[in-house]
C-alpha cells in the first residue's frame, strides 16, 4: 500500500502561499499571526470586500485562519531552509520577508491558479497588508460575528425584520 503525500494544507502549500504574500508585501516584513490574518484574506478576500475568493468559500471558515497558524510556520520554516523566506528576530519578535529566491519560485508557479493567487496577495498588500497587528485583529473580529451572523436563525436578513 502506497502513501500519498499530503499536498493540500501540507506545510508545502502554505508555505508557497506565504512565499507569494510576503513578495507581494515586500520590503515589509510581517510576523506570523499578521500573516495568519493576511493568508486568509488571501484566500477569501470577497469576505473582506476584495476580489472573488480563490478558495470556495465554505461555511464556518471564519474559524479556519485559527486552525493554520502551526501549519503556517512550519510552511515559512520550509521555505526559508531554501532561501525563499528570510526571518529576522527583532524586538518585536521574529520577523518574516521575501527570501532572496521569492520572485524566482513565484515565476515558476504558473497558470490559472498561480496568476490568481499573485492577484490576491497583491490585493492583500495593498488593501490590509500595512494595518498592525491589532487592526487586524478588530477587523477579523467584527467580521468574525458577522459571519456568524450567517448561519444563526437565516442570517442576517432575520436580523432586519
Amino acid at each position: 500500500m502506497t502513501q500519498t503525500a499530503k499536498v493540500f494544507n501540507s506545510a508545502f502549500e502554505l508555505g508557497v502561499r506565504m512565499v507569494f504574500l510576503l513578495l507581494a508585501l515586500h520590503p515589509r516584513k510581517a510576523d506570523l499571526q499578521t500573516l495568519v490574518y493576511l493568508d486568509y484574506a488571501a484566500i477569501y478576500s470577497a469576505d473582506l470586500g476584495g476580489p472573488s475568493s480563490l478558495h470556495t468559500p465554505v461555511p464556518l471558515r471564519n474559524g479556519e485562519y485559527l486552525s493554520r497558524r502551526e501549519v503556517i510556520e512550519q510552511g515559512l520554516y520550509l521555505m526559508s531552509t531554501r532561501d525563499l523566506v528570510a526571518m529576522e528576530a527583532s524586538t518585536d519578535g521574529i520577523l518574516y520577508s521575501a527570501g532572496e529566491g521569492a520572485a524566482s519560485l513565484v515565476g515558476l508557479v504558473s497558470g490559472e491558479y498561480g496568476t490568481a493567487l499573485a492577484e490576491r496577495c497583491g490585493w492583500v498588500a495593498e488593501a490590509i497588508g500595512h494595518h498592525s497587528i491589532y487592526e487586524l485583529e478588530i477587523m477579523f473580529n467584527d467580521l468574525g460575528l458577522r459571519w456568524g451572523a450567517h448561519f444563526v436563525d437565516g442570517g442576517p436578513d432575520m436580523l432586519e425584520a
